[in-house]
C-alpha cells in the first residue's frame, strides 16, 4: 500500500507513523526545514498509545510533486493546514500521472466541506473526509506526539458514497494503536467538531484564553450560546445533522462535558494567530456563514466574530 502524506504537521506526522507502523510504503511531502528534519531523523510517534520511531531510510521525503515517481501513490492522505486545499488540489490534479488508477484521497482537516476543493478535479468516489478529535502536538519538526484520545477517528464521505473500500486504512489506523472506524454518517460528526470548534477556538484566540476560561463568565458564554444557535439554525436550514436534537441539548453537554474535558486547551486558532499565520477561519465559522446566507439564516454572531480574526490576520 503506497500512501502519500501531503501536509508535514502533528497530524501527518502521527497518521505517517501509524500506516509505517502497518508496513505501508509512505511518501511525505514537505519543504524546507521540516523536510531536513525527517531527511536527517526520520519520524516518531509518541505519547498516547504505542511508540513508533523510523528513520529517513524507511520514509520517503519529496519537497516537489516531479520527484515523486508515477503511477505509485494509492492513497492521498490531505493532513495539511485547509488553507492550502486549493493549491494543494490544483496541484495534484497536474501532478495526477503519481496517482494510481483507482487511487482515493482522504481528508484529515478541521472544518466543513473541505472536499469541495478536491470535487473540482476528482470524482466524487475518489475523495473523502475523516472527523479527527484525537489531539496531536509536533514538539520537534519530524515528532508527532498523540496527547489525547476521547473518540475514534472516522472516515466516510460527504457526496454519500460507500467507504467500505477505505476499511484497510481504517484497520490499519486501529492496528497502529488509535481507533479508526468508517461511517456513513460522517457529516453529522463533523457538524459535532464544527459546533466545538467555532464556538470555541476564534473566541479564545480574541481574548487570548484557553477553553475553560470562556466558559467562566456570562459574556463570552453569552457569545457562544448565540455561535451555537446560529450553526443549529444553519444546519437544519442547509439539510445536515447533527449528533443532537437541538441547541440546548448540545449546550447541556457542551457546558457539563465538552469544554471541563478539555479546560486547558488552546485552540490551533489560538496558535496560529500567536505565530502570526492565517489561521483555518474560513473553513469555520466561514463556512457557517457561508450556508447560512446562501439559506437566509441569520448567522450576525458568527460574522462578527469572523470579521474579529480576519481584522487580527490583516496585520499578518
Amino acid at each position: 500500500m503506497n500512501i502519500l502524506v501531503i501536509g508535514s504537521g502533528a497530524v501527518g506526522i502521527g497518521l505517517a507513523a501509524s500506516m509505517l507502523s502497518q508496513g505501508a510504503d509512505i511518501s511525505i511531502f514537505a519543504r524546507d526545514k521540516t523536510a531536513k528534519a525527517i531527511k536527517e531523523n526520520g519520524i516518531k510517534r509518541c505519547g498516547l498509545f504505542t511508540h513508533y520511531e523510523f528513520t529517513s531510510d524507511e520514509v520517503n521525503v519529496y519537497e516537489t510533486y516531479e520527484e515523486i515517481p508515477k503511477e505509485t501513490i494509492e492513497y492521498v492522505f490531505i493532513t495539511s493546514k485547509t488553507t492550502a486545499n486549493d493549491d494543494i488540489s490544483k496541484k495534484l490534479n497536474t501532478h495526477r500521472d503519481i496517482l494510481k488508477e483507482d487511487f482515493k484521497i482522504i481528508i484529515f482537516q478541521n472544518g466543513f466541506g473541505n472536499d469541495a476543493a478536491y470535487l473540482r478535479f476528482f470524482d466524487k468516489t475518489q475523495v473523502f473526509s475523516a472527523r479527527v478529535i484525537t489531539g496531536f502536538t509536533r514538539p520537534e519538526r519530524h515528532i508527532s506526539e498523540v496527547t489525547v484520545y476521547t473518540e475514534p477517528l472516522l472516515i466516510g464521505s460527504l457526496q454519500k458514497q460507500d467507504p467500505s473500500e477505505l476499511q484497510p486504512i481504517a484497520d490499519m489506523i486501529t492496528s497502529s494503536g488509535i481507533q479508526c472506524k468508517l461511517t456513513g454518517e460522517v457529516d453529522k460528526y463533523l457538524w459535532a467538531k464544527m459546533l466545538y470548534n467555532c464556538a470555541l477556538n476564534p473566541l479564545g484566540a480574541i481574548l487570548d484564553v484557553n477553553y475553560g476560561k470562556l466558559t467562566e463568565n456570562e459574556y463570552s458564554k453569552e457569545i457562544m450560546d448565540s455561535i451555537i444557535d446560529e450553526i443549529f439554525d444553519v444546519i437544519k436550514a442547509s439539510g445536515y445533522e447533527t449528533l443532537w436534537e437541538n441547541s440546548q441539548e448540545y449546550k447541556d453537554i457542551f457546558y457539563s462535558k465538552l469544554v471541563p474535558d478539555t479546560y486547558n486547551h488552546y485552540s490551533s486558532t489560538h496558535q496560529d494567530i500567536k505565530r502570526k499565520i492565517k489561521t483555518e477561519i474560513d473553513s469555520l465559522t466561514g463556512k457557517v456563514i457561508e450556508l447560512g446566507e446562501a439559506n437566509n439564516v441569520d448567522v450576525g454572531t458568527n460574522k462578527i466574530i469572523y470579521n474579529l480574526i480576519k481584522s487580527i490576520e490583516s496585520d499578518f
